[in-house]
């Protein structure tokens, strides 16, 4: 068999290699934001069934959803709800073949981004 790995080459890019760019890090923060919203949902499910078993589970799953680190947990949720919803409509734009050089990727990025915390801040606010 032929040896796939010939001298001191790495066997595939590493992060250090290249400089971080918009798209990438988007990429990354979608796939972040994805995963950490499962923690809220999951929290949310806890905070429902424990209103449908019994007074005491409901003020323990409320105690722990209302503390300072469920609004933590419920808070950037809102902001990964916002991110979530903007990527989805920055690759429904790039569906149609547009927005695809990289000038024009980069700055959808950063309105992704900067879009999703405004967003989240207007929301908390008329929330509250």
């Amino acid at each position: 068999m032929a040896d796939v790995n010939r001298g001191d080459r790495p066997l595939s890019p590493h992060l250090t290699v290249y400089k971080p760019q918009w798209t990438s890090m988007t990429s990354i923060l979608t796939r972040i934001t994805g995963n950490a919203l499962l923690i809220a949902a999951l929290m949310i499910v806890w905070w429902l069934l424990a209103a449908a078993t019994s007074e005491e589970a409901f003020a323990t799953a409320d105690g722990f959803v209302r503390s300072w680190f469920g609004n933590l947990v419920m808070f950037l949720s809102l902001w990964a709800i916002w991110y979530h919803f903007l990527a989805g409509l920055r690759h429904l734009y790039w569906d149609t073949g547009r927005g695809l050089e990289i000038e024009t990727a980069e700055k959808l990025g950063k309105a992704c981004v900067i879009g999703s915390v405004v967003l989240t801040i207007l929301t908390a606010l008329i929330l509250r």
